[in-house]
């Protein structure tokens, strides 16, 4: 299986990541992609990737919350690493109006502007969202007759709004939500046909039952397989493939 979104440099995570990556072997997770927040996190997230080659692959991007009036600046460094080296996609970016909406106006700006550079070196788009999904659907609209795609993670909206996301040529990120008791996820789910569904666990965070409210890891994305094959009525080996294949397919080739 592939971990489509996990924050593996994480402070949380670095004291142990040998132990970590050894687990996710044994949970039969084998590839990892690393989501960019910002400068400040930059060299972590790439070293991470140079100790693991091979499994660990880096985004480049600049998380929403880390928008501020700097952005300018961050966006700067974003293209001119993009100038020195390849990334497997533009991320993770999005807009998140949850914590402050001081910067409103600058998270949509830098969307756009990363929205642009996805285009210009025809990489994936991975999104966050939170209280913005709608705002970020329409966003992503305006450039359905183009040759963007992507991944909104950490889906846990409507199933209007993934059949919006679907329709913009979008997979949904699916990880821990998806096990919570008063999630409404699993019936959203239910519907969504599995070639627009990858799997994630956006590690530290989010973990998903039974290991709620501790430190999350790559290997509890079993859990996360084990829920969507009681969900569809599949065997866990076909949400394997199945997802694997969807993440294959929205990623590039790194050599």
């Amino acid at each position: 299986m592939i971990d489509t979104h996990c924050h593996l440099y994480a402070d949380e995570l670095m004291p142990d990541i040998d132990a970590v990556l050894c687990r996710a072997a044994e949970a039969g997770i084998n590839k990892f992609y690393l989501p960019a927040i910002d400068s400040t996190t930059t060299a972590a997230m790439l070293k991470m990737e140079e100790l693991y080659a091979g499994k660990c692959f880096a985004m480049i991007g600049l998380h929403p919350c880390s928008v501020k009036n700097d952005c300018l600046n961050e966006l700067d460094n974003i293209r001119a690493l993009l100038e020195q080296r390849n990334f497997a996609a533009i991320g993770e970016t999005g807009l998140d109006f949850y914590w402050d909406t001081t910067y409103k106006k600058e998270q949509y700006f830098a969307l756009e502007k990363q929205i642009e550079l996805a285009l210009k070196y025809k990489l994936p788009l991975v999104l966050h969202t939170r209280n913005a999904m709608q705002e970020t659907i329409d966003v992503i609209k305006n450039y359905r007759h183009t040759e963007l795609k992507g991944i909104f993670h950490c889906f846990g909206g409507s199933l209007h709004e993934a059949h919006q996301i679907i329709e913009c040529g979008f997979l949904l990120g699916i990880g821990g939500v998806v096990t919570y008791k008063k999630s409404g996820l699993p019936e959203v789910v239910a519907e969504i046909d599995m070639q627009h569904i990858v799997l994630e666990t956006d590690a530290p965070y989010l973990s998903p039952v039974p290991y709620r409210g501790k430190r999350n890891e790559s290997s509890y994305m079993i859990e996360v397989a084990k829920k969507i094959a009681e969900i569809k009525n599949i065997s866990v080996t076909e949400v394997d493939r199945i997802t694997t294949s969807n993440a294959e397919k929205c990623f590039p080739a790194l050599l």
